[in-house]
């Protein structure tokens, strides 16, 4: 399974790519799944709804399940790794796509615009590629945005990997 993390500062454009890259690697026939880190204590379950009153209730963990989907709302000690996230969940795809993630030890591709500023990664911590409309000089490619295909290229391209880089 390949794993790549899409890191870079609030509002440079993470999501919106992680959103027009899955289809275009789906096109190459590999199956995508996601994981989204959020350093705020976020909400998915809606007040009054039978999963949030379960967990209202108690319970450690709770599954919705019908014919289309699945969620799992289970509480956390703590901030969980990615590599322990993939372990505990993700199966049967080829690829993941995080958004955020910033210090696990997977490859990164930055998304930065001018106004965001300084990149926040470098080749240290395993920056594969830059996605930006500005130039940098930074030892790895520089990816154009609006060029969905050649970043799903370059990330099929990346080594599969069964851990983190040592």
């Amino acid at each position: 399974m390949k794993v790549v993390s899409i890191i870079g500062r609030s509002g440079s454009g993470k999501t919106t790519l992680i959103e027009r890259l899955i289809p275009e690697l789906m096109k190459s026939g590999l199956s995508v799944a996601t994981i989204k880190h959020d350093a705020h204590n976020f909400e998915v379950d809606k007040v009054g709804k039978d999963s949030w009153r379960h967990k209202n209730a108690g319970a450690k963990m709770t599954i919705v399940s019908s014919a289309k989907k699945i969620a799992l709302f289970a509480d956390s000690n703590g901030d969980s790794s990615l590599e322990s996230l993939c372990e505990r969940f993700i199966n049967g795809v080829d690829v993941v796509l995080t958004e955020g993630y910033r210090m696990s030890k997977y490859p990164k591709l930055e998304v930065t615009r001018v106004e965001n500023g300084e990149l926040i990664c470098g080749a240290a911590n395993n920056l594969k590629a830059i996605v930006s409309d500005y130039q940098f000089d930074r030892g790895v490619p520089v990816l154009k945005p609006d060029n969905i295909s050649e970043i799903a290229e370059f990330i099929v391209k990346l080594p599969d990997l069964d851990e983190p880089d040592k």
